[in-house]
């Protein structure tokens, strides 16, 4: 274990003497398995004598020609990568995939012949690894009205048995720790842990909803101590538009308030709340509860050269247009949005416009399709493409003005006009160090979202059910409001997963030993809400993405977490019942067992708990 890094706001030991209350305290998040349904696979053909072709699953195209190109020791000119579509990859896809797709090619290019590999479900879980586990050990200092003064956070993350992309995990942890809320003291400092354990990676949040996860603890943890109501602490330690962040970046135009107050009105908060205390009343070995939670993601890499996009476009003489961009199409409809943006771009129907396929002899040097920013960057340089198009075609426009599009292509083609432009487009602005730049953006800009969420638990089994779920989400000018409403529902669900089911098992060896669906539970058709309500804030543009959008692929990710506290909330009445207190240890996920056990009575009182060292875990928690 090493120290990676020390991100410091203010005075933090100077806060802490003027603080009138102070507390410690700890929370710990689980690792995820992205379970995609296609695993990893790969397939390589020779072409021509030193040429090969891979079609990989994967969210990384260019970097597989990268690297098969210095396996192979051949330029990567003779190297293509093609991806049709994936069958899902939550990041699982972004760098794990050289596993599979390197050894392939290289077998390809020796022996000559077409090569393939696909692993099946346990190789998959077993090799490629998981979101990263975190642990968090806090210090908050607050006012008697519950105002956080300071803050000393330390971060925990495992990395697994190699580095990967952990420290740009744990950066992203480290930024998004606090969430929605203005802390003016603040020492983070993380470490990258090295374990046992497969490697683990890229995951939908990269780090994010970790790090929120803590900041979530903090608010409710203050609310406790003062008695007040958590909503309240909320309001009053929210940032406000024009607050810098302990990464020195200006938020702009943030939503959060309206997004919480649409929410609190939407979801009826008060009156389910009402309802819920008096349900708990009536009810002994059921209880209910109910949480709000409310996010903040940053869009963009954070680092700095991948914050580029570029795309080519095709007329031919009929009319019809072939798009190619820098994006993999992962099943979040971003070719749909692509062909949107050009189509509106080039002022011509949808149907004129298909995109094949990504392909590295298409467009070269693509970013990995993750971060959120696949619409935003390859939007832009769609745009960018179609305005050398319509400058070229602007002269027959004007002198044939009644004249349709395929009247005008067929113009152009006998004129000698060129009909193919490439775009490009790079983020403006960004490129953040603390030392050398420290006055640039971190992060393009922010999505916000709240969600609230109700369960009931069951206190004599552990089990829970979603009853209901509103969630209001700023994504600007949506270019495609039933695709973005769809990403919201979905990453809900998945972060609800993350919080409450998918528990990972581990032997102390290291070994995974939940390989599979019968051991590895994930979110199903039953545990979806039985109210399930989303709904967009109107009236915010975002200038600085594509058409005043906003990503939307990870933000709604936390407010899954909405589940935990909920049931949390829950277990606390229950527990308030029997006399206990309502400060207890209950980490994520809030499987069966640890609801049960949290809910504590007679029965669980039988259960001998033997002392540390005395036996050896068949699992271990991470």
């Amino acid at each position: 274990m090493s120290e990676y890094t020390v991100k410091q706001k203010g005075d933090v030991d100077q806060a802490f003497k003027n603080c009138a209350h102070i507390y410690e305290g700890t929370c710990r998040v689980g690792a995820q398995e992205h379970f995609y349904l296609e695993t990893h696979a790969a397939i390589a053909v020779t072409r021509d004598t030193d040429e090969i072709e891979i079609f990989s699953s994967t969210q990384h195209p260019s970097g597989i020609q990268k690297l098969i190109s210095q396996v192979l020791s051949v330029p990567a000119h003779r190297v293509v990568c093609r991806v049709k579509r994936l069958g899902g990859g939550f990041g699982g896809k972004e760098s794990r995939c050289v596993s599979v797709a390197v050894p392939v090619a290289l077998a390809c290019y020796r022996l000559r012949r077409p090569v393939r590999c696909m692993l099946d479900r346990d190789e998959d879980m077993m090799i490629t690894g998981t979101r990263h586990p975190f642990l968090f050990k806090y210090k908050i200092g607050f006012t008697n009205e519950g105002l956080i003064t300071a803050c000393y956070i330390e971060c925990y993350a495992n990395a697994g048995w190699s580095m990967d992309v952990s420290f740009g995990v744990l950066e992203r942890a480290m930024d998004h720790f606090e969430n929605c809320y203005r802390i003016p003291n603040i020492k983070v400092v993380g470490w990258l842990c090295k374990t046992n354990t497969p490697s683990n990676t890229a995951f939908r949040g990269f780090g994010a909803p970790q790090g929120m996860f803590a900041g979530e603890h903090m608010i409710r943890d203050v609310a406790r101590i003062l008695g007040k109501d958590y909503v309240d602490i909320m309001k009053l330690n929210f940032y406000e538009t024009g607050d810098i962040t302990h990464y020195n970046q200006k938020l702009d135009t943030l939503q959060i308030n309206r997004c919480f107050d649409e929410c609190l009105e939407q979801s009826n908060f008060y009156e389910k709340r009402k309802k819920i205390q008096e349900f708990n009343k009536s009810n002994r070995w059921r209880k209910r509860g109910i949480s709000i939670v409310p996010t903040k993601y940053g869009i963009g890499f954070d680092i700095l050269y991948m914050n580029q996009a570029g795309c080519l476009i095709n007329i031919y003489a009929d009319g019809s247009v072939l798009l190619a961009h820098g994006g993999v199409e992962i099943g979040q409809g971003l070719h749909t949005k692509m062909i949107q943006c050009a189509a509106k771009a080039l002022g011509i129907p949808a149907d004129f416009i298909h995109i094949s396929e990504f392909a590295t002899d298409k467009v070269p040097n693509a970013t990995p399709t993750a971060a959120s920013v696949s619409s935003d960057l390859n939007g832009m340089a769609i745009i960018d493409a179609c305005d050398k198009l319509n400058t070229r075609l602007k002269t027959i426009k004007e002198a044939l003005p009644t004249a349709t599009w395929k009247e005008w292509i067929n113009k152009a083609y006998f004129d000698r006009i060129s009909l193919s432009a490439t775009g490009f487009y790079r983020t403006p602005g960004m490129g953040y160090d603390s030392v050398h730049n420290p006055n640039a953006r971190k992060y393009n800009y922010f999505t916000n979202g709240v969600g609230v969420t109700v369960v009931e638990i069951d206190c004599l089994t552990g089990d829970h059910q979603v009853l209901s779920t509103d969630i209001v989400m700023d994504l600007g000018s949506s270019i495609n409001p039933a695709i973005d409403i769809g990403q919201i529902e979905g990453a809900y669900m998945q972060g609800y997963g993350l919080f409450t089911l998918e528990e990972l098992i581990y032997s102390p060896q290291g070994i995974l030993l939940s390989r599979g669906p019968s051991t590895y539970k994930i979110a199903g058709f039953g545990n979806i809400p039985a109210e399930f309500n989303v709904s967009l804030l109107t009236g915010a543009p975002n200038p600085r993405a594509v058409y005043s959008s906003k990503a939307v692929g990870e933000p709604p990710l936390f407010i899954g977490a909405a589940a935990y506290f909920a049931i949390k909330n829950a277990i606390s009445h229950a527990r308030t019942e029997r006399g206990l207190s309502t400060d207890f240890t209950l980490n994520a996920p809030a499987t069966a067992a640890k609801i049960r056990m949290a809910c504590e009575d007679n029965f669980t009182k039988l259960i001998d708990e033997p002392l540390p060292g005395t036996y050896t875990p068949w699992n271990v928690e991470l």
